[in-house]
Formats: C-alpha cells, structure tokens, sequence
C-alpha cells in the first residue's frame, strides 16, 4: 500500500502517515526501488491502534506507547496503559467526594464555632493559600466582611460555604467564572441546576474516556496479535 491507501481509511493525508512513520509510531516501512514507501496490512493495523489509543490517551502518550510496543519494550506500552486507567480511576474518585461534598455544602455549612474566620483561618480550614482566598474574592467568589475595629477580612457561615463549594470545584476542574455563576445562582435562588449539570458533563467526560481506553485497548490487542506472528518477511507481506 502506499501513504494514501493508508491514509484514506481514516480521512487523513498522505503526510500524515509519513509523519506518523517518521515519528514511530508505525513499523518500519519498506521502499521501493524508487525509494516510495511501501506498506503492508501490519502497517494498517498499527495505524488502527494509534488513532484509537489517542482517543483515551492523548496524543503524546499513544504515540509513546506505539514506539515502545515496535521497538519490542512492551513493558513500557503495559506501564503507560496501566497509568491511564490509575489516574481515570483517580478522577473518577475525585468527582465522587465533589458531587458527596457539594451535595451537602451546597444547602448548608455548619457556622464556625468562636465567630466569624480570619483569611488565614479559613485557609488552614481548606487547605489553600491565602492569596487563593484573595484571588477568589478578586473573581466575586468570596464576599468576605470586615471588622470594624481592624479591617481585616471576616468568614461568616455564607463565606466558609461558598469557599469551601469552591474549592471543590476547582478540584474538579471547574473555571472560576463558571464558580462564580453558579454561587451566584446558590445565592439567588438556592437551585443547583448548574451544579447538576457539571456533574453530569463531568461523568459524560469520564465514561466517554473509558470506552476510548477500552477501544484502544482492543485495537492495540488486534495489533500486538499480528505483531506477534509477523517476522521481518511477514512485515514485508
């Protein structure tokens, strides 16, 4: 086959396979006698298994998992693979304690005990910097009070809620702006329709990247399985 044969299956250009070839990611080509790359069945295969790896894992970590597995270091194909799966799992325990924690920070958060918090209590309280107390007040995410004798910064009940619905969120990724609208909308109306949105994208996110990891997984398996009987003459075939 040449580039373009290759190419075609998958809606992609001729350079792009010679890309790909140069970069690795596919076996090594022959060459004709007028120096045209020449491809075989392997080669599409391979090719297969990119494009699906990528889907789950990203460009750059497919691509180093294709050149491990063609320079024969499956080993370090399997750690990467299994490192993807690790951190999903990790995410997917990260959107399980937001969604536990919003579900009750979002209605009510016990006021703190002694009075209203300073920046650096409230930040001991979280596990944050205090310039990120700053900058979320910067954003319209905190409205702390003051006191009146000193001027510094005061915690009531609704701040610690609000801080605490906010760092949950970034961990989750969410935008500032995006906090801010919807504390704004907790604010107003108490709904958590945004709320229940994110989460639902967020899970949309995860079990998209799942059944990508799991494509990959069987186009690579299809892949390793030719790999497996093809010599230096099969690769040729």
């Amino acid at each position: 086959m040449r580039p373009v044969d290759l190419a075609r299956e998958h809606g992609l250009s001729a350079q792009a396979i010679r890309n790909y070839d140069d970069a690795g990611i596919l076996p090594p080509a022959e060459r004709s006698d007028t120096g045209y790359r020449q491809y075989t069945r392997l080669h599409a295969h391979a090719l297969r298994a990119f494009l699906a790896l990528r889907a789950g894992h990203g460009h750059r970590p497919a691509m180093e998992i294709m050149r491990s597995v063609n320079r024969g270091d499956t080993e370090s194909a399997y750690r990467l693979i299994d490192a993807a799966h690790v951190d999903l799992l990790a995410e997917r325990g990260a959107r399980a304690e937001v969604a536990s924690a919003l579900a009750s920070l979002s209605t009510a958060t016990p006021a703190p005990s002694g009075g209203p918090l300073s920046v650096g209590e409230l930040a001991h309280r979280l596990g944050v910097h205090r310039a990120t107390l700053r900058s979320w007040e910067a954003e319209g995410i905190l409205r702390p009070g003051r006191d009146r004798a000193t001027g510094y910064r005061t915690y009531g009940p609704d701040s610690v809620r609000d801080a605490e619905i906010a760092r949950q969120l970034r961990r989750g990724g969410y935008p500032l702006t995006r906090i801010v609208r919807f504390l704004d909308s907790l604010r107003e109306t108490g709904g958590t329709d945004e709320l229940r949105a994110f989460l639902d994208a967020w899970q949309d996110r995860l079990t998209a990247r799942s059944r990508h990891l799991l494509s990959g997984a069987a186009q690579l398996d299809a892949y390793l399985s030719l790999l497996g009987g093809a010599g230096p003459a099969a690769s040729r075939r």
